[in-house]
């Protein structure tokens, strides 16, 4: 009898192979879904990020327009924002908007055209998106519907 409760003790004390594979098991999903889930909230900052550089370089080419009192070409590009434009319209008043080109998260130049896409009469600002390719679908437009 005092066998019998030695190694009721013993197995009642610790835990077992199996529930040590199983309570691992449990957490490599959580850690798992925890890094998934953590690639996703950065993929978010990339395209937030890429909203705030179309607000501020959209406001330094609204500026330019109240300057020139017309946006850049889309042959001037945003180029117009860096170095006064030589080619026509050259604007009489300018001034320098932004000190550098800007890029997006990914590296790439952004695109200016002008007129836009969605709206003709607005300019529109283009990031490529994480591909770097043009005409994809994660292209990132200024007039895309928020």
């Amino acid at each position: 009898m005092r066998h019998h409760s030695t190694i009721r003790r013993r197995v009642a004390a610790g835990f077992t192979l199996l529930e040590m594979v199983i309570v691992l098991g449990i957490i490599a999903v959580l850690l798992g879904g925890s890094i998934a889930l953590i690639g996703g909230i950065r993929g978010g900052a990339e395209i937030t990020r890429v909203d705030g550089d179309f607000n501020s370089i959209g406001s330094a080419i609204k500026s330019y327009r109240n300057l020139a009192g017309n946006y850049p070409t889309q042959q001037q590009g945003l180029r117009a924002l860096v170095e006064k434009p030589a080619s026509t319209p050259v604007p009489r008043r300018w001034a320098q908007s932004l000190d550098s080109m800007p890029k997006d998260p990914w590296n790439n130049d952004y695109g200016y055209k002008f007129p836009g896409t969605r709206n003709k009469a607005e300019f529109e600002l283009v990031s490529m998106g994480p591909d770097g390719q043009a005409g994809t679908a994660d292209d990132l437009s200024s007039q895309d519907p928020k």
